[in-house]
């Protein structure tokens, strides 16, 4: 490196993505000082020098870059473009997924050892034959479960990403703990770990899925190939650090079955408060029926849209477990009438290609979509719905609104169909206020980009299948039609947004 006081100023800079520049700076003897790529990031600016190579290596010819090993290891690990070629939620993402990924290792390596006892491995007396049928029988439980829940729940996964990999992990939390119990009663050792493989697999399925949704939102340049392998790459890493400390662990543990299973509580509390974190950590802009409730309800006791963060940080992580709107976006209009009368009523009022039927007492909302209906009309609809909740509750409402809730709540005197034809009016001054707060955001054919002031690439709508077994839905960002003979109004929506 030439010394700072033959420096001359500074010849030109550079400056790639979000990365701070570098400057280039001209020597005495000729040679070009070149900052370090990421030093400054890191806190270690300084320029490094690089001289003129040729062939012979005494010419004229491109400047070489020299690099940091804290480079070649973001290259190993990180995807390419780093980091503008993913999400701003990457990296603490990532970070609190390989911290719970090293705690579930050594879990996993308590859990493995106590199942191997159990089956018999260094007794003398164990028979091979029974320790393999019970090996069978556990991995042809945790097969069928797989395909069951797949079939289950596998259309509602993408919308509430989330909430499933958290319930994935405490899942697979709780199938370890039934690993580590399950020698302390032999009697019941081959139930126990059958289902502790069940649990296993069901988080297999909900973790994998959860975690391609995942991918989807964090590439932001067409590389989710590249994003999916680097994080194998970091969790191969992660497991590997794992592996090694085990080996480490296991003989002092496995003498003191007391010390063992502090050691797997103390992880699990580790694993679950890592998740957490790492759950939170993420900013989704698509809407889902929790994130869309919220900014909703923001907006109506406050007249404006919530941001991303802000509806990320509120939404809650464990859903399904309370009684809430049911939310049906797509229904095939043979299901909601049964009569021309019924027919009259749902048609009058509906000035928007979607029809509308609450049910007030098993607080159900059911949509039948048109062939004409985009985006916006399916978040208007899904609006619609969430705002008939509304009505019901005991939250601040706009005048307009609670007007109505004080008819709903009075008595049911006041018939259904009235109110919704009312709130559809009501619905004709809020929605355009509502969609001025960036609440929708075209990208594609379809897509509902909540929150985000500029369309994203690789973000899909959060509307999935849910009931209608029977419809070819093609994929998630197809709007599949589902003909039941009457024209416009006989036309379904094989996706909504789901409700868990």
């Amino acid at each position: 490196m030439a010394d700072g006081a033959n420096v001359e100023p500074q010849l030109c800079s550079e400056q790639f993505g979000s990365g701070a520049a570098r400057g280039c700076l001209v020597a005495a003897d000729g040679s070009l000082q070149w900052e370090a790529w990421g030093w400054r990031w890191w806190g270690f600016p300084g320029p490094f020098t690089v001289k003129p190579q040729g062939r012979d290596g005494g010419g004229v010819g491109t400047p070489r870059t020299a690099s940091p090993p804290l480079s070649g290891l973001m290259a190993v690990f990180l995807p390419q473009g780093f980091p503008d070629s993913v999400s701003p939620d990457y990296l603490p993402y990532q970070l609190w997924d390989s911290v719970q990924a090293f705690a579930s290792s050594l879990s996993g390596s308590l859990a493995t050892h106590a199942v191997l006892l159990g089956i018999g491995v260094g007794n003398a007396k164990a028979s091979v034959s029974a320790a393999t049928a019970t090996w069978l029988v556990k991995d042809s439980t945790g097969m069928l479960g797989r395909i069951l829940f797949a079939w289950w729940k596998g259309s509602r996964l993408d919308c509430n990403a989330k909430q499933w990999r958290l319930f994935a992990d405490i899942l697979n939390d709780v199938a370890m703990f039934l690993e580590i119990m399950a020698p302390i009663y032999p009697i019941f050792f081959t139930m126990t770990v059958c289902t502790s493989n069940l649990a296993k697999c069901i988080v297999s399925v909900a973790g994998g899925a959860t975690r391609a949704a995942l991918t989807m939102h964090q590439a932001r340049r067409n590389n989710m190939a590249d994003v999916s392998a680097k994080d194998s790459s970091q969790e191969t890493l992660v497991n590997l650090a794992g592996l090694l400390v085990s080996l480490l662990m296991l003989p002092l543990v496995s003498a003191c079955p007391s010390f063992s299973l502090g050691c797997f509580f103390f992880l699990t509390a580790l694993h679950i408060y890592a998740n957490y974190r790492a759950v939170r950590a993420l900013v989704l802009e698509t809407l889902n029926e929790g994130r869309l409730r919220l900014v909703l309800k923001h907006f109506l006791q406050r007249g404006d849209v919530l941001g991303p963060t802000s509806a990320n940080q509120m939404e809650p992580l464990w859903t399904g477990f309370w009684p809430s709107l049911s939310l049906s976006l797509g229904v095939p209009l043979h299901c909601l009438i049964s009569s021309v009368f019924e027919l009259q009523q749902l048609v009058e009022g509906h000035q928007e290609p979607y029809l509308l039927r609450w049910d007030k007492s098993q607080r159900q909302v059911q949509v039948v979509l048109s062939q004409m209906a985009g985006p916006e009309t399916i978040l208007r609809a899904a609006t619609h719905g969430l705002v008939l909740e509304a009505l019901q509750g005991n939250g601040p409402l706009p005048r307009e609104l609670e007007e109505l809730r004080n008819q709903v709540q009075a008595g049911p005197e006041k018939d259904s169909w009235v109110i919704v034809r009312e709130t559809h009016q009501v619905l004709d001054e809020l929605f355009p206020k509502f969609l001025k707060g960036n609440i929708l955001k075209l990208h594609g054919s379809l897509a509902s980009e909540a929150f985000s002031p500029e369309p994203l690439p690789n973000q899909s709508p959060c509307l999935q299948e849910r009931e209608l077994r029977d419809a070819e839905a093609v994929s998630v960002l197809t709007i599949c039609i589902i003909p039941v003979g009457t024209e416009e109004l006989g036309a379904g929506v094989a996706a909504w947004l789901t409700n868990e």
